[in-house]
């Protein structure tokens, strides 16, 4: 799996040019923000879930943030919170949505969802709170969800790997 992670992996040059980290330009040439450890991945992985549920376009400046106060994997966490892009967007909102009135108990209305302002202002009026509450819940559970996933995975490569230098060591002794 790091293999993988690595060959996908921009690097600090491709990156520190990018118009949404040009004010983290100068903290970008910390190490720590690119190494391929589980726990760096994994907390990233983690912290990018629950970002992509803010309900604002501010998820690739706040990871940035974030990576880099908390010393996390840059390259994860922006992908990360590029699973909510224009395609996704409606339809991981609107589950938020019914997770939210769900855990309100409030009837979940239909609604025609439009990218504008004049919606955001009128049309998410009544339905606000449970939008809200849905996308905090999801962040939390996505982010445990994928934290420990994630973790999981790696562990059991890792285990995996020694396995096999295991068995190659004792064939060739």
């Amino acid at each position: 799996m790091p293999g993988l992670l690595k060959k996908l992996t921009p690097r600090v040059h491709a990156l520190r040019d990018k118009w949404y980290l040009r004010a983290f330009r100068s903290q970008l040439a910390d190490p720590r923000l690119w190494r391929l450890q589980r726990r760096s991945v994994t907390n990233a992985f983690a912290a990018g879930l629950a970002i992509m549920f803010v309900p604002l376009p501010v998820h690739l400046p706040l990871a940035a943030f974030i990576a880099i106060s908390w010393r996390l994997n840059i390259p994860t966490i922006i992908a990360t919170v590029f699973i909510v892009n224009p395609f996704t967007m409606v339809p991981i909102y609107y589950a938020a949505y019914r997770i939210g009135a769900a855990l309100l108990r409030v009837h979940a209305r239909p609604f025609g969802f439009r990218l504008s302002w004049d919606w955001l202002q009128h049309g998410l009026g009544p339905m606000w709170k449970a939008f809200l509450v849905g996308c905090l819940a999801s962040a939390i559970i996505c982010s445990l969800l994928g934290w420990a996933v994630l973790g999981l995975l790696w562990r059991l490569h890792v285990l995996n790997r020694l396995q096999r230098m295991r068995r190659a060591a004792s064939s060739t002794g």
